[in-house]
């Protein structure tokens, strides 16, 4: 079962209904107000459940997938996980079968630019990459594209976090963690840990890239396996990378330092970028 009709429920149901899953697709609103693309998967073979989801049927899934808008603690998510069902999120669906390695960016704000500007840093040096994601293309819709040899660079809200399970990027990224849709979380350490989460499948070999300018980001450093690299805008560090005179953007690391480039060098406005 796919809950949540919009963008993301749609494309998991499509993806699903495809490998032969008999995919029942929900939501709220009455079927009249469901869009033309979610109503098009009658043709697929996914059957439509407006509305409440009665309980009978999710006796009888195996999986439910959320809607990042959807919460794990709405009366469906809880009775199917008690029932034995497994509940996860789209992007938790992608990873299991996306192939090649994943960049991964959260934060409260900045992630589309960064993740924008990632992935148009890796096109420009020839490596085959996809974006997408909270920004746009749904993270599922990008399985079928994704090589063994190539990137995908996702962008990836607070919501989007809850639901992982097994989800692995090579590289994560956080920029910041300032509070914000306290209407679904109840405290600010709710908000961040469903960000931190970004980091739970991360091993040795990967790569955490943090903000010391951020207070709970920076708070981090210590407690994740992979490969920390700090970065600042508005001091030195003793390793990372940092913005030295306002004007020379530094790598330090154990071994000494070098100047990437200037801040002449970036035609992006702006200090944080």
């Amino acid at each position: 079962m796919v809950i949540g009709a919009a963008r993301s429920g749609i494309a998991c149901a499509r993806f699903l209904a495809a490998r032969g899953a008999v995919v029942a697709l929900n939501d709220l609103k009455p079927l009249a107000e469901w869009p033309p693309e979610a109503l098009s998967l009658k043709d697929e073979g996914a059957g439509f459940v407006p509305g409440d989801v009665p309980m009978w049927l999710l006796d009888q899934v195996e999986l439910v997938v959320l809607s990042p808008g959807v919460p794990t603690k709405t009366i469906p998510a809880r009775y199917a996980d008690r029932a034995g069902a497994e509940v996860i999120g789209e992007v938790e669906l992608a990873a299991r079968y996306l192939r090649g390695r994943m960049v991964a960016i959260t934060g409260t704000n900045g992630k589309t630019t960064t993740t924008t500007l990632i992935g148009e840093l890796l096109k420009n040096a020839g490596i085959s990459v996809q974006v997408g994601g909270n920004i746009g293309t749904p993270l599922i819709s990008m399985v079928d594209s994704s090589r063994d040899d190539g990137w995908t660079v996702v962008e990836l809200s607070s919501f989007q976090l809850e639901t992982i399970v097994d989800f692995h990027p090579a590289v994560a990224v956080v920029l910041n963690v300032t509070p914000n849709h306290m209407d679904r979380y109840e405290r600010v350490t709710d908000y961040a840990a469903a960000k931190h989460r970004i980091f739970r499948n991360q091993e040795a070999g990967d790569v955490a890239i943090l903000n010391a300018d951020n207070e709970i980001v920076a708070s981090w450093a210590n407690g994740l396996r992979a490969h920390v690299t700090l970065f600042s805008t508005r001091r030195e560090l003793d390793e990372g990378l940092y913005l030295r005179g306002g004007r020379e953007l530094v790598s330090r690391t154990k071994d000494g330092e070098r100047i990437l480039m200037t801040r002449d060098e970036i035609a992006l406005r702006g200090l944080h970028n």
